[in-house]
C-alpha cells in the first residue's frame, strides 16, 4: 500500500535530506569556506530549502490528511526532484521534477477546496498557485529576486490559512475574515504588478506580510493556547515569535522596495523564511511528525533550547545586515543551522524515550 508508514518515512528523510544540503549550501554562500570537505552549489540554497525540503513536507502532509494513494506520487516526484538537485546531476531535471511536485500540490489543494470550499483552504489553494508560478519561473532562468516573492507568498499564505482553519473555534467575525481576505489579495496583487513596477509590487508584499502578521497576532488561537501551559504553550510561543519576524519582514519590504541582493535582501528573506517558516515548523513538528509517521513524541521543556538558539542567532544574523558587521552575519547564519540541527536531535530524543515508554515532563 503506498500510503504505509515505510514510504512516509522514505518521503520525510528525501525532504531531510534536502534540508541537510540546504543548511550546508546556506553556509557556503553567506561565507563559510568549507566547500573542500563537500561542495554543492551555493545556488541551490532558495530551491532546496523551499521545494526540496518545505515543499516535500507540505505535499507529505497534505497526502496523509486525504489518504489518497495519487497524492503521494507527487511527494515522491518532488523529493526526487530535490534528490537530483542535491546529487548535482544538474539543474533542467531538478528543477523540472520540483515544478511538477509544485503542479501536484495545486491538485491536492483543489481537490480540497472542491470538498471543504472555505476562506482557509482558498488561501492554502492560492499558496500552492505561487509556489507552481515561483518554479516555472525559476525553471524558465528567471533570477532569484524575481522568484523569491512568490516562494515567500507560497509559504505565508499556506501557514496562515492553516493558522485561519484552527481559528475557526473563536468564532472570528465577518469583518476580521475580509481583513485576511484583503490581506492574501494584496499580496497576490503584489506579486503580479512586480513586473510592471518593482517598486509598487514589492512594497505591496511587504505590506501584505506586515498586515498578515498583525491579523495573525490579533485573531490565532496562539494568544489563549498561550496560557495552557506544557506543549501548548511550546507551540504558542513557536508561533507568536514568528508572527513578529514575519510582521518585521513585511515592514522591512515594504520601506526598503525592491532588492535584487545585499544585506537588506538578507534582512527581508531571512527574517521571513527563517524567522516566521522554520519557527513555524519548531512549532507544529511535535504534532505533524507523529502524524506522518504514526509514532508518539513526547513534550520536553528541552523544546525550549533550538528554538531560543534559533531566535537570538536570527538576531545576531539580522543585526550583522543592519550594522554591515560580516562576522555577526557569517556567525548568526552559521547559529541558524546549528538551532535547526539541534531541533531534530531533540526530536530524535524525544522519539527515543518516548519508544520506551519513558515520557519527559513538560
Amino acid at each position: 500500500m503506498l500510503s504505509n508508514k515505510p514510504l512516509r518515512a522514505l518521503l520525510l528523510a528525501l525532504a531531510g535530506l534536502a534540508l541537510l544540503a540546504g543548511l550546508w549550501t546556506g553556509l557556503l554562500r553567506i561565507g563559510w569556506n568549507w566547500s573542500g570537505l563537500l561542495y554543492l552549489a551555493p545556488v541551490g540554497h532558495g530551491p532546496l530549502m523551499v521545494s526540496g525540503f518545505l515543499g516535500t513536507l507540505i505535499l507529505l502532509e497534505r497526502a496523509v490528511a486525504i489518504a489518497r494513494r495519487w497524492a503521494y506520487l507527487g511527494v515522491a516526484v518532488n523529493g526526487l526532484g530535490g534528490l537530483l538537485i542535491v546529487s548535482g546531476v544538474g539543474r533542467p531535471g531538478g528543477a523540472l521534477l520540483l515544478t511538477a511536485g509544485s503542479l501536484w500540490l495545486v491538485l491536492v489543494v483543489l481537490y480540497i477546496l472542491r470538498r471543504q470550499p472555505a476562506l482557509h483552504t482558498a488561501a492554502m489553494t492560492a499558496g500552492a498557485a505561487c509556489w507552481l508560478a515561483g518554479n516555472f519561473l525559476w525553471l524558465f532562468g528567471e533570477p532569484f529576486y524575481l522568484v523569491v516573492l512568490w516562494w515567500a507568498a507560497f509559504l505565508v499564505l499556506t501557514i496562515a490559512g492553516e493558522r485561519l482553519e484552527l481559528s475557526r473555534a473563536t468564532r472570528l467575525s465577518a469583518a476580521a475574515h475580509r481583513l485576511f481576505m484583503a490581506s492574501c489579495l494584496c499580496l497576490v496583487g503584489g506579486l503580479a504588478i512586480q513586473y510592471l513596477s518593482p517598486a509598487i509590487g514589492w512594497r505591496l508584499a511587504g505590506l501584505a506580510f506586515l498586515a498578515l502578521a498583525l491579523w495573525l497576532l490579533l485573531f490565532d488561537i496562539a494568544r489563549r493556547t498561550l496560557r495552557v501551559g506544557g506543549l501548548p504553550r511550546y507551540i504558542a510561543w513557536c508561533l507568536l515569535l514568528g508572527y513578529g519576524w514575519l510582521g518585521i519582514g513585511g515592514l522591512a519590504g515594504l520601506l526598503s522596495g525592491p532588492q535584487a541582493a545585499g544585506v537588506r535582501y538578507d534582512f527581508i528573506l531571512h527574517a521571513i523564511f527563517v524567522g516566521f517558516v522554520i519557527g513555524m515548523v519548531f512549532g507544529h513538528a511535535p504534532i505533524l511528525l507523529p502524524a506522518i509517521l504514526g509514532a508518539s513524541l513526547h513534550y520536553t521543556r528541552l523544546f525550549y533550547l533550538p528554538l531560543m538558539l534559533l531566535h537570538a542567532s536570527l538576531l545576531l544574523r539580522l543585526l550583522g545586515d543592519v550594522a554591515g558587521v560580516h562576522a555577526w552575519r557569517a556567525w548568526g547564519g552559521l547559529s541558524n543551522a546549528l538551532a535547526i540541527l539541534v531541533f531534530l536531535a531533540t526530536v530524535a530524543a524525544s522519539r527515543f524515550y518516548a519508544s520506551r515508554g519513558v515520557v519527559a515532563q513538560g
